[in-house]
């Protein structure tokens, strides 16, 4: 799955665009994706709400094949919702990403991170 894909999804319909400052902290950042995976890891229902969301994020991407916009943007909204589910730490992590450059080194490693998670759902 395309986790790049799916952060950015998150971070564009969880918040409002805004200028943003100097980047965060990578070390702390690979530090909490470590911690929010561990939690998410550690609690089947958020887990499997994890695992929903892998799913949403595969329908997403063949949408946005399609050029189905408004399907891609009402999934987007459910994989929003589903992510409030997964806990404080998640959505932290999600905003502070906000300002990292996924694309980057430290950005890849982040995301990275989470195929632990990613191994744990039903393919």
């Amino acid at each position: 799955m395309n986790w790049l894909l799916i952060v950015g999804i998150l971070i564009f319909s969880t918040s409002p665009l805004f200028a943003q400052g100097q980047q965060p902290d990578a070390a702390k950042l690979k530090a909490d994706a470590r911690k929010v995976v561990s939690i998410i890891s550690g609690d089947k229902a958020k887990t499997q709400t994890f695992c929903q969301m892998e799913i949403l994020g595969n329908q997403i991407d063949e949408a946005i094949l399609k050029q189905d916009t408004k399907k891609a943007a009402e999934l987007a909204q459910k994989l929003s919702e589903l992510e409030k589910n997964l806990g404080p730490e998640y959505l932290a992590l999600v905003e502070s990403l906000r300002s990292m450059d996924l694309i980057s080194k430290d950005g890849q490693e982040i995301m990275l991170t989470f195929d632990k998670l990613d191994d744990s759902c039903p393919h």
